[in-house]
């Protein structure tokens, strides 16, 4: 996939020009300005502007409202789930809507909440932050995420089509999708499923592609390897996994379409064998949690230093353990296959790769404490989310050590200690680590500051919340309870109960965001200054907020006045940029 992609990348350079793809000014990334001549006049308003922009800041705007959308249907799934759950008998949705529940929320929160989310940022900021234009392929970058709507109407249908009775039904694999059961299962809703699956990783490549060519060829002069930023380094890590992984899950996706419609035997016992698609699904699904974790540890890295009073501690050593990491990730995966019988020799070296990888996240984690030790630290909303990532990384990571080792891994494999220590990394540092992003760049997409009370508020509950449910599914999983169950002992529903009532207080910390997003963005109070944080006086102030501080003096529109283009370099003419 990532070699055609790259084809048609090559294609294009070769039959248009494609630097008039996006407008042009007399700065910031130096190769738009060679070969074109090519302005834009003023962005259509409305609707059309939405549908055809190529603009990066409003295709990240665009993921983000995606990726929130999505980030409430996985909400809902499992609030219905752990309503289920408050009694230990199946009496409110019953164990196959609970199944079709159980892949649709952990499909939904990995590959149509994470991914797009951290593309949202990356799409928005890595071009300001680096001095560039816009992306470096710009209209590349609208296909990619108008290919993840239909993708996530695809994986969705069976919950709309089940209703009409014409036989497709929501998909029950689960979100690892083990074969023999997604090859056995004829409901047509796992096929739509798939081919949804499949939208979003082409989207998820074609992204990285160009994140990957963004940070190489778009940098402003000033702007070189030892001057980047940490988020467009984590960016850059993480678009080269994407580039590795994402086409390995789309040639096991069609295998497994092909096994469902065809009667191929990829997957059968007289074929490839059941384990096979572990190892494939694995080899993708094991980067996958660092394609996850590393930008959220590049937004974190940026934003708790600004609000420490001091430059991150260690950077180089950060860029190296991001490095690192994505190196050691390709190692790795056969960790979720201990139990499966492999040869105990290959066991023990994918123990020891997988208990090496917590080295470079160690690493990070230091550097984070050792910013904020002797620091001015300011506890505004970004501040205590970031820190609030640090406190569940710091127990997602840990949890995992445990897992990595194979005796434990065998008494605690496939029950709710694995479920918790997994969602301490994706809701607890990742979606965190977003909240922290979302109200530290909010007065710069928006031009306003949020109700500051409100965002405590939501931070203080998501804290709360985050571990009330996920401790209660570490403590279940070393009492022996399995996961991916409707039912069970009712000696375990105190643990349950306790679960449920996190999530409730989780829920109720969303609508607080969700409110306090809205009307901030809507009627709330206009910031004041280019620099809302006061990050110049201690020398912290960064690319974007240069560029806010100019469009604000310039008092610019969305879309400009006429006559001026979209560009990101000249401080008089980027203020759409």
């Amino acid at each position: 996939m990532g070699v055609v992609l790259f084809a048609v990348a090559a294609y294009i350079l070769r039959i248009e020009d494609w630097r008039s793809y996006t407008p042009l000014t007399g700065g910031g990334g130096g190769a738009y300005r060679e070969g074109a001549e090519t302005t834009h006049a003023e962005k259509p308003g409305g609707l059309a502007r939405w549908l055809t922009t190529v603009d990066h800041k409003d295709i990240g705007i665009l993921y983000g409202i995606y990726g929130l959308t999505a980030f409430a249907w996985g909400g809902i799934n499992i609030i219905l789930m752990r309503t289920e759950l408050m009694t230990p008998d199946s009496v409110i949705i019953g164990a196959n809507f609970y199944n079709s529940l159980l892949t649709s929320h952990g499909i939904t929160m990995l590959f149509l909440f994470g991914t797009p989310i951290l593309a949202a940022f990356g799409n928005y900021f890595i071009p300001l932050l680096i001095g560039a234009d816009d992306m470096a392929f710009p209209r590349i970058n609208a296909i990619a995420f108008w290919l993840l709507p239909p993708g996530a109407l695809l994986i969705w249908s069976g919950f709309f089509f089940a209703p009409l009775g014409i036989g497709i039904e929501p998909s029950q694999t689960a979100w690892t999708m083990y074969t023999p059961l997604s090859v056995e299962q004829t409901n047509p809703g796992v096929d739509l499923m798939l081919l949804g699956l499949h939208l979003t990783g082409v989207s998820a490549t074609m992204g990285a592609i160009n994140f990957i060519a963004t940070i190489f060829t778009e940098r402003g002069e000033e702007v070189g390897w030892e001057r980047l930023d940490i988020f467009s380094w984590t960016m850059l890590t993480q678009s080269g996994l994407i580039l590795f992984s994402f086409p390995l899950l789309g040639s096991a996706l069609v295998m497994l379409l092909l096994d469902r419609n065809f009667g191929t035997m990829f997957f059968a016992v007289e074929g490839g064998g059941p384990l096979l698609w572990q190892h494939l699904f694995w080899f993708f699904g094991h980067p996958e949690v660092y394609i996850l974790v590393l930008p959220p540890m590049g937004l974190v890295s940026l934003i708790l230093p600004r609000f420490a009073g001091r430059k991150l501690f260690g950077f180089k050593f950060v860029v190296y353990s991001t490095l690192a990491i994505g190196v050691l990730s390709f190692g790795v995966w056969a960790h979720h296959m201990f139990s499966t019988g492999i040869d105990p020799r290959i066991r023990g070296s994918f123990m020891a790769v997988s208990l090496a990888i917590a080295i470079p996240s160690a690493v990070k984690t230091f550097n984070w404490i050792t910013t904020m030790w002797n620091g001015r630290l300011r506890l505004t909303t970004p501040m205590l989310f970031s820190i609030g990532f640090v406190q569940n990384f710091i127990i997602g990571g840990v949890t995992g050590v445990f897992l990595a080792s194979i005796p434990v891994d065998l008494v605690l494999h496939d029950t709710y200690y694995v479920v918790g220590h997994f969602h301490f990394i994706v809701m607890g540092a990742i979606a965190v680590a977003g909240f922290a992003g979302i109200y530290y760049w909010f007065p710069l997409f928006t031009g306003r500051m949020y109700q500051r009370t409100l965002g405590k508020w939501h931070f203080w509950l998501t804290m709360i919340g985050t571990n009330m449910v996920f401790f209660s599914l570490l403590i279940l999983g070393y009492g022996g309870m399995p996961r991916r169950y409707a039912t069970y002992l009712p000696k375990f529903q105190d643990l349950h109960v306790v679960a449920g009532i996190g999530t409730f207080v989780l829920a109720f910390a969303q609508l607080i965001f969700v409110w306090n997003i809205v009307t901030s963005w809507m009627e709330g109070r206009r910031v004041e200054s280019g620099d809302p944080w006061d990050l110049e006086e201690d020398g912290l102030k960064t690319k974007e907020w240069a560029w806010f501080e100019r469009k604000r003096e310039t008092a610019l529109t969305d879309g400009g006045d006429e006559g001026v283009t979209d560009g990101g370099g000249d401080p008089t003419a980027d203020a759409d940029s």
